[in-house]
């Protein structure tokens, strides 16, 4: 009797080994990088017979919003943050947060709208179509859409798998795009590429006479081991901006940068600790002369852009400004500010931007 038990535990073991070392091969057969140097299309959302261009002189405003997948209500927590949950509660929650989100967005009336961690398909939010969701619910002309990241399935949490996930950033414009492009990020080249996945900016061109506008959507890692993969993240974005810069060319940069883009952010919000050290203040050597960092701010009124999802939001929480932009020195900034929504429909709150463009 004790024989049988015994071979029926070590066959037990045995399967599940294999099963786990089956699993990791496929893992890693299954992973892939998207193609750097993309053509994105240019969808047209919505024609309105309308066909104006940028201009100089005039006031436009950008928001940027990483609307966390639909699954980020203000009393979720999400577990590779050190919370509990891996997926959005149910199909009705995706909906209810990406609409929010995006009537959120919506009031600020932004010419152009940057979304970070917008699904397409994925476990996490119950395959709902985030950016078709999106396109249903603006008023905007044009779009673009470039995948982050196609990650194969992650089997844990064991009981609620945060499973296969398929994400991007979503770019949408009053003004006409001409062209769009997928950028390749540097990532990490060892077993945490699977956990940080792969990495991208889109660039979207607007004419502005016989110039352009040059439009980068971010979201830059935020699991890595590796602190140089941010680094040179940052680099790759910065010498790009700074070539259209040199051409004559605006360039504006805004997303979810995973940096204390404000700075200071545990001075100025009051809440850190030894947990929360993942988002660091981007080293001001880095950024090259012609270019500039606006971190969304108002002093009288100060509001964190994004919150560590380790708990429900609550006053411990920590937070911090992370989302933000990078101009070049022929923008003019006139207003940057956090638009406070409570983290309702988000771990994020949007970030506005109001700019010209000087002659």
């Amino acid at each position: 009797m004790r024989k049988k038990l015994l071979r029926g535990l070590l066959c037990l073991l045995l399967a599940l080994a294999l099963a786990a070392g089956g699993y990791v091969i496929y893992v890693f057969a299954a992973y892939y990088r998207v193609e750097d140097n993309q053509i994105l299309e240019v969808q047209t959302i919505h024609d309105y017979g309308l066909d104006r261009e940028l201009r100089t002189g005039e006031e436009y405003r950008l928001a940027s919003y990483n609307i966390g997948f639909g699954a980020y209500s203000d009393d979720y927590s999400f577990f590779m943050d050190g919370g509990r949950e891996s997926r959005a509660r149910s199909p009705e929650a995706v909906w209810e947060n990406v609409s929010g989100a995006v009537s959120a967005v919506g009031e600020l009336d932004p010419d152009l709208l940057l979304l970070q961690e917008v699904d397409v398909d994925g476990t996490r939010s119950h395959h709902q179509d985030e950016w078709a969701l999106v396109c249903s619910q603006t008023a905007y002309l044009h779009g673009t859409f470039a995948q982050n990241y196609d990650s194969p399935y992650l089997f844990w949490p064991l009981l609620s798998p945060h499973g296969a996930n398929r994400a991007g950033q979503a770019t949408f414009s009053k003004l006409p795009i001409t062209s769009a492009l997928r950028r390749q990020l540097p990532i990490e080249e060892s077993f945490m590429k699977l956990v940080d996945l792969d990495r991208c900016y889109s660039v979207q061109r607007l004419s502005v006479g016989e110039r352009e506008l040059v439009l980068y959507n971010l979201h830059l890692s935020a699991y890595t081991s590796d602190g140089t993969i941010a680094e040179k993240q940052l680099k790759m974005l910065f010498t790009d901006m700074l070539a259209e810069y040199e051409k004559g060319n605006y360039a504006i940069a805004g997303g979810d940068f995973n940096k204390d883009i404000l700075g200071h952010s545990e001075e100025t919000f009051g809440v850190s600790g030894p947990d929360y050290t993942w988002a660091q203040p981007i080293p001001p050597e880095l950024v090259p002369e012609g270019l500039s960092i606006v971190a969304p701010f108002d002093e009288d009124d100060p509001v964190p852009s994004c919150r560590n999802a380790d708990r429900p939001y609550g006053p411990d929480s920590y937070v911090v400004t992370v989302d933000g932009f990078i101009v070049s020195d022929n923008v003019s900034v006139t207003g940057a500010w956090v638009q406070d929504t409570g983290f309702q429909w988000s771990d994020h709150n949007p970030a506005v931007l109001n700019i010209t463009l000087l002659p």
